[in-house]
């Protein structure tokens, strides 16, 4: 039995096909297929059922494959401990960040980190929080940039910033003449929302509470969307209002759509975004290089908590 069986047996496991495996791990189908049937045949056990399409990991198979995701990450452990030593950063590093982040904070920092470490291969990926913390949790990925608190045992957050929410009121709305939207004026049922599974979501239904209002025409049409740049469109063609995150607000270009945001009257409803990491995660000195690179590439008045409430994206 060797550390590169272990490997094929994981990758079958994560990617459920012999062929996407082999791609992952740089080698041929038929090597991948004969080291895991020569583990099998050591251990006397069938890990997978190949007949089923996709490839089905057994009873037992999953029990191997759990113990050998502890045995390949203690492996590597040992060049861990030795770049941390030495202060090196080098050497693989999977880093998530949630939709509603990533789009506005990686070309604000990718280029130049990229740049200022190049013997470091960064695996950046965007992933929905519940994923993010599963992947953490089977060592899938390193670290992650999301919405906090979330309290989720074994997992380390460390806050980088606070982002204001801001307001894309269209001319026929109710609140479009304000120049600053009071939280007790917001409604639900005129709010567009992001669909299930976006940590955005539930801090705007957070920030809602039960306010209530009248509701307005076309309520007999009920839109969710997977990005705020849907949302803004639609709110464009007077289905109702939107939050969106303050660093997404800078990112507009078109003069005619700034003059539809609003900020909030103080304190401002924020939300804490951290980078989040386990417990037993040996790679620190990468975790801070990157803490540093995202922390110089937003705005300075973010990273003080002053005038502002934090809302949480639980429910």
């Amino acid at each position: 039995m060797t550390l590169t069986q272990y490997q094929y047996i994981v990758a079958v496991d994560i990617y459920k096909s012999f062929a996407k495996a082999a791609e992952h791990c740089f080698v041929t189908q038929p090597t991948l297929s004969m080291q895991i049937q020569k583990l099998e045949e050591d251990l006397g056990v069938r890990l997978f059922d190949r007949s089923k399409k996709p490839v089905e990991t057994t009873d037992i198979g999953r029990q191997i494959v759990d113990q050998a995701k502890v045995l390949l990450n203690e492996a590597g452990r040992i060049d861990e401990i030795v770049q941390m030593n030495k202060g090196e950063v080098k050497g693989d590093f999977r880093l998530a960040f949630i939709p509603t982040i990533g789009p506005s904070v990686i070309p604000r920092f990718l280029m130049d980190f990229a740049k200022k470490y190049p013997q470091l291969n960064l695996h950046i990926t965007e992933m929905q929080t519940d994923i993010i913390l599963d992947q953490l949790k089977k060592g899938l990925i390193d670290a992650a940039v999301l919405a906090t608190p979330l309290d989720a045992e074994g997992v380390i957050e460390k806050p980088l910033y606070y982002e204001p929410f801001m307001a894309f009121v269209p001319e026929i709305h109710r609140l479009y003449k304000e120049k600053f939207v009071s939280v007790k004026e917001l409604d639900i049922n005129d709010m567009l929302l992001l669909r299930e599974g976006h940590c955005f979501r539930n801090s705007v239904l957070n920030l809602c509470g039960k306010n209530t209002v009248k509701k307005d025409k076309l309520a007999n049409v009920h839109l969710e969307s997977g990005n705020f740049e849907t949302l803004i469109k639609l709110a464009k063609q007077g289905f109702g209002m939107t939050l969106i995150p303050y660093l997404m607000s800078l990112d507009i270009k078109e003069t005619d759509d700034k003059k539809f945001l609003r900020p909030f009257d103080k304190p401002q409803p924020s939300r804490e975004i951290s980078i989040i990491y386990r417990r037993a995660q040996l790679k620190i000195h990468i975790i801070e290089k990157l803490e540093e690179a995202i922390k110089n590439a937003v705005p300075k008045h973010m990273l003080a908590v002053k005038n502002i409430e934090v809302v949480g994206p639980k429910k």
